[in-house]
């Protein structure tokens, strides 16, 4: 046993001093973008974007390849001076509609803005159709006098 904790006397300096040079040798996380004005736009845009691959993640939050590229091609308009509405009509006439998160009423998106409505209330309407249809089928007898005493009896004794 002398021999184990002698052994990790020797060691044990050596890996102190690995883990400070590493610290000693540590950087700041640099930025994607050279400008964090860029950065700070990118990141607005990317939010209201949705990703074409992962389409329940924004643009900003996805890891994908495409998202990456994407979030490049973004940065690069940027720096070319485009605005954010600039930006955004690009990206809409190259993906359509759907890469956005709040898509323009407008004719081809109607079913995107209304269909939600228009399932719940279906479904709605189906249930409502269901339980009329059920309470329809239900057979109502009135009890006779021995089963209302009987009743009674239970409701008593149950007090």
């Amino acid at each position: 046993m002398h021999s184990t904790s002698s052994r990790f006397g020797k060691i044990l300096p050596s890996i102190c001093l690995a883990l400070f040079i590493n610290l000693a040798n540590a950087n700041e996380a640099t930025p994607l973008a050279e400008d964090p004005v860029v950065e700070q736009r990118l990141i607005d845009i990317s939010q209201e974007m949705r990703c074409l691959v992962c389409q329940n993640e924004s643009l900003a939050g996805s890891r994908s390849d495409l998202a990456q590229d994407l979030r490049r091609e973004i940065r690069d308009l940027i720096k070319q001076g485009k605005t954010d509405a600039e930006i955004r009509a690009f990206m809409v006439e190259r993906y359509g509609d759907f890469v956005l998160y709040r898509p323009p009423v407008k004719p081809t998106t109607w079913l995107l803005w209304i269909g939600p409505f228009a399932l719940m209330f279906a479904g709605i309407l189906a249930l409502l159709m269901y339980l009329r249809r059920r309470n329809a089928q239900v057979i109502t007898r009135a009890l006779s006098d021995d089963e209302n005493k009987r009743i009674d009896a239970l409701l008593r004794d149950n007090k």
